[in-house]
């Protein structure tokens, strides 16, 4: 039997079928999980968001893949009690789907005391040879007809996960502002324009904190800030910092909170912030550009050449991070520091660097970067633009291409910038502030093409690398 997973505008129709809203705080949802590696039997995590009962509840999920006959009873899921002050006590309850066939549908259901409450559809993490599709953009959740309508589009276009670089919730990446402004518009059960798109359900998001996220005393001003802790789950292979020191999260005031928060958050806390993970034949580097973390450590940095020399035998090498070095927005023009980090980039043949932080699309000619300081805002040095490479089956370029993609939805920045190029860096070569819009990437093989596509579907850019 072949499970088939059902485009977007069937959602309303085919997800209605043995779902009750009622017994969730928040509908299950699907995550890479704690795998960095490929493997040939895949897996990933479905968690979802239960009130705190007075007495346990049992709980199940089962699995149907094109090697099942049936229903397939997978192990019990845990919970994690979250008592966050001013939040009612809930439950995240994560359960691993385990023996997925790489790159293949699957059917899952969640049981609660032997009933059915939930159904869905996923894919699971294609193999090496096999291609893929994903979305990217940043600066998302601010409960806009914006962010609703790049929902919508990116579900449309059926991807097999979506990247976010950053400021996934604003302002603060509060449990108050997720139950808000981002699970009722990515896990909507309807899909539309207005109403966002049931997408979560079926397809991971995979995302790189931003400043709105897991900023410098933020759980002094929010106890139930740091959401990020505790409603992803993706890996944990980064490098080792302990919270305090000067490379990670200094949790300060309401210490009396802090106990509950560390125990909700184990074992991510603070380590998710930086991992890496493999996808198709794709390597993904994943950093923490908050500015607690020196990234002219040389621990830091230690980590990161070796997490990249380990993608030597990828055909594709990713890095993604929320401050962009490379921008020629007036706004956050001076937050430059991730620049000091191009010559490891370059070193080590990255061929895309994502970011978010701006709130528009922005391209770089492929470029090769020398900084001439270490400054923690305007960093000074001389670029080398690889202005040869072309939009083709043989495009090579020599260099590194940098993308902003903070289009997700909210407010748009320097919308007139766009028409005044004269005001752009020179190693800007796209510039598109006037719409929100996401970045949708596909790869085969030795092959990648990127388009941008607004919140109306319409391609705003394109581009291809060729292998």
């Amino acid at each position: 039997m072949v499970v088939m997973r059902p485009t977007v505008l069937l959602f309303a129709a085919v997800l209605a079928f043995g779902q009750t809203p009622d017994v969730f705080v928040e509908k299950p949802y699907l995550q890479l999980g704690d795998v960095p590696k490929l493997a040939s039997s895949e897996s990933m995590v479905l968690l979802w968001h239960t009130a705190a009962p007075a007495t346990p509840e049992k709980w199940a999920v089962e699995v149907k893949t094109a090697k099942d006959s049936k229903w397939r009873a997978l192990a019990a899921p845990v919970s994690t009690l979250v008592d966050a002050p001013g939040i009612d006590k809930h439950l995240v309850f994560r359960a691993h789907l385990t023996a997925l066939v790489p790159g293949g549908d699957f059917s899952y259901r969640v049981l609660k005391a032997g009933s059915e409450v939930f159904a869905s559809t996923g894919r699971a993490r294609k193999a090496a040879n096999q291609p893929v599709k994903f979305a990217l953009f940043g600066d998302s959740s601010q409960n806009t007809p914006g962010q609703k309508a790049i929902a919508f589009e990116v579900a449309k276009t059926n991807p097999d996960f979506v990247f976010v670089t950053g400021d996934i919730v604003y302002s603060s990446g509060r449990i108050s502002e997720y139950r808000e402004k981002y699970f009722p518009i990515y896990n909507a059960d309807k899909a539309s324009a207005e109403t966002g798109a049931p997408l979560i359900r079926s397809v991971p998001m995979i995302a790189a904190p931003g400043n709105h996220d897991s900023v410098l005393q933020n759980f002094q001003r929010f106890p139930d800030a740091l959401a990020y802790f505790l409603y992803w789950d993706q890996p944990l292979n980064g490098p080792s910092v302990k919270t305090g020191e000067k490379v990670s999260h200094q949790l300060l005031g309401n210490e009396g909170a802090q106990p509950a928060f560390r125990k909700a958050a184990e074992p991510r806390y603070p380590v998710m912030a930086n991992f890496s993970f493999d996808y198709g034949n794709a390597h993904w580097t994943v950093l923490d550009s908050n500015t607690y973390m020196d990234w002219k450590n040389p621990e830091l940095q230690a980590w990161l050449k070796k997490d990249l020399a380990s993608a030597s035998g990828a055909t594709w090498r990713f890095v993604a991070f929320h401050h962009p070095g490379f921008n020629s927005s007036h706004t956050h023009f001076t937050d430059q520091w991730m620049r000091n980090l191009a010559p490891i980039f370059e070193a080590a043949k990255v061929d895309v660097v994502f970011a978010g932080h701006v709130h528009n699309y922005q391209r770089s000619f492929p470029m090769s970067f020398k900084p001439e300081s270490e400054a923690k805002t305007e960093v000074a040095g001389s670029w080398d633009l690889d202005k040869d490479f072309g939009d083709g089956a043989t495009a090579k370029p020599k260099h590194p291409i940098y993308i902003v993609s903070g289009g997700g939805g909210a407010g748009l920045y320097d919308p007139a910038q766009m028409k005044q190029p004269e005001t752009w860096q020179s190693f800007t070569n796209k510039f598109i502030s006037d719409v929100h819009s996401f970045s949708l990437v596909e790869i085969d093989g030795k092959t990648f093409r990127l388009k941008q596509i607004s919140a109306t579907g319409a391609e705003v850019d394109s581009f291809k690398i060729s292998k």
